[in-house]
């Protein structure tokens, strides 16, 4: 049977001695084998072999750590059968059923609804039968017991080794006794010392010296002759210590001050965290902008035909932006090491989505390949999916080109971050009337909207960009490719 990415199987053993005054009898026939038993007694070790598996928490996409149970489909004591689904797991994009590929009784659930754990870990227990559906239990009691249970014994063994440690120093510790006890036979003082003891009227003999070897140095005589400069000294040292406490105590509160009477704290949902984690990772990656005015007059046209046939504007631009992407590959290209660079094999075009509580970016693969038509399609599909978050990984995780269009909010322009692991993204503004003028100096009124390329320049430069903008200007402005 193959195994399952999220079911792993344990095999327990359970050892009895087994004496030979017992009644038992071998299965064997043959009077040497129960000679041979009988002439050598020994203990023999009988292995039980219990399946009872672990629900692994699954990795729903390459950049989940962590997933959360939305709900238990089954409860305890259910009985499943292979292919049934037994819990839905919230990924960082989708909420997705999660499938049990063995027959078996679910024995114990061990991270509830509502609970977070990382990938790989054990979110439930199968047991095969129902004898081995107490044992399961069991387990998994002793496993949400195991962190408390390993930091005591932790304690207990630090206080058993601090003895010795301690019994190790104590030779070490005897050793400065000898300095603080000897007592030179000439007194031995820098000569700074001596000038002090001299003009301060100290026996110098007198003075218990406190360098090496019994030496004398000025702290000595001054303290001697009842200075208070070495009391200033000592107050100078803990002045640093003490004010250094102050600086993080002062970082608390600046932290805790824009926390406003009556504000709410919001926890991150998984996608918001997703979304935080892969912003913070674009900002290790070196990009550049540039912006393009394309006129979309017989673009508009286009899509007043298409429209009544169920073809949205995002497939439009989807669809142009394929077509130029298999003109300049390097734009589809994607650089994940800082090394090297991947020319990728597909154009798959990632379009940003709005959903309730975060962003998803649904993929077309294959873009350049479909007709518009098959292309309008699953792009409904993909969005009716994403608003479900019943998106699948290879839906949401596959691009290698992103096309982000505010433009059905009113927004002329606006600047795009980069996703990560790809080469660039290109933000679509609305289109409005501008006013132009020709070769000839005669002024006209033009639909023109404003595209800006957020790309990695570590692959993509200005030249590679500015050529893909025009390669796609020019197809917006003469789409009649759009439909072949």
């Amino acid at each position: 049977m193959a195994s399952s990415p999220f079911l792993s199987k344990t095999t327990i053993s359970f050892s009895s001695s087994i004496s030979p005054s017992l009644p038992w009898r071998s299965s064997h026939s043959s009077p040497s084998f129960s000679t041979a038993f009988r002439t050598k007694p020994r203990r023999r070790t009988l292995t039980v072999q219990s399946k009872i598996r672990e629900i692994f928490m699954p990795a729903l996409s390459s950049t989940m750590t962590e997933g959360k149970i939305v709900s238990w489909v089954k409860s305890e004591g259910d009985v499943l059968s292979k292919g049934e689904s037994v819990v839905v797991v919230e990924s960082d994009k989708a909420d997705m059923d999660v499938e049990t590929f063995y027959d078996g009784i679910l024995a114990a659930i061990v991270v509830g609804e509502g609970e977070t754990a990382p990938v790989g870990a054990a979110i439930g227990l199968l047991a095969e039968t129902e004898e081995e559906v107490a044992e399961a239990k069991a387990k998994a009691k002793s496993a949400s017991s195991d962190s408390p249970a390993s930091s005591s014994p932790a304690a207990e063994a630090v206080t058993p080794t601090p003895p010795p440690a301690t019994s190790t120093p104590a030779p070490a510790i005897a050793q400065p006794s000898p300095p603080a006890t000897y007592t030179p036979k000439k007194t031995v003082a820098t000569p700074f010392a001596k000038k002090l003891a001299k003009q301060h009227k100290v026996d110098i003999a007198s003075v218990v010296g406190s360098g090496p070897f019994g030496r004398i140095t000025p702290a000595d005589v001054e303290a001697a002759a009842g200075i208070a400069q070495p009391k200033k000294t000592v107050a100078a040292e803990p002045t640093p210590v003490s004010a250094a406490p102050p600086k993080p105590s002062a970082a608390p509160s600046a932290s805790s001050a824009p926390l406003l009477p009556g504000s709410t704290v919001v926890p991150f949902t998984t996608m918001q965290a997703a979304v935080s984690k892969n912003m913070l990772e674009s900002l290790s990656v070196p990009t550049f902008r540039v912006g393009y005015p394309i006129s979309t007059d017989a673009l508009d046209a286009l899509y007043e035909k298409v429209k009544p046939k169920g073809v949205t504007m995002t497939a439009l631009l989807a669809k142009a932006a394929a077509l130029a992407l298999a003109q300049h590959p390097v734009v589809n290209a994607s650089c994940k090491d800082g090394k090297s660079f991947t020319y990728n094999s597909s154009i798959n075009i990632a379009v940003a989505v709005a959903v309730n509580g975060g962003l998803i970016t649904p993929v077309l693969q294959d873009a350049d390949k479909l007709d518009l038509y098959l292309l309008s399609q699953k792009w409904k599909e993909l969005v009716e999916k994403a608003r479900a978050k019943q998106l699948q990984p290879h839906e949401y995780s596959s691009g290698t080109f992103t096309l982000s269009n505010l433009g059905m909010f009113g927004v002329d322009r606006f600047d795009a971050i980069l996703p990560p692991g790809q080469g660039a993204i290109i933000a679509v503004g609305a289109s409005k009337p501008t006013v132009v003028a020709d070769a000839d100096g005669f002024f006209s009124v033009k639909s023109k909207m404003l595209v800006n390329v957020t790309a990695d320049h570590r692959i993509v430069y200005g030249a590679d960009l500015a050529a893909f903008l025009k390669t796609f200007a020019k197809i917006v402005e003469n789409p009649e490719s759009l439909t072949l």
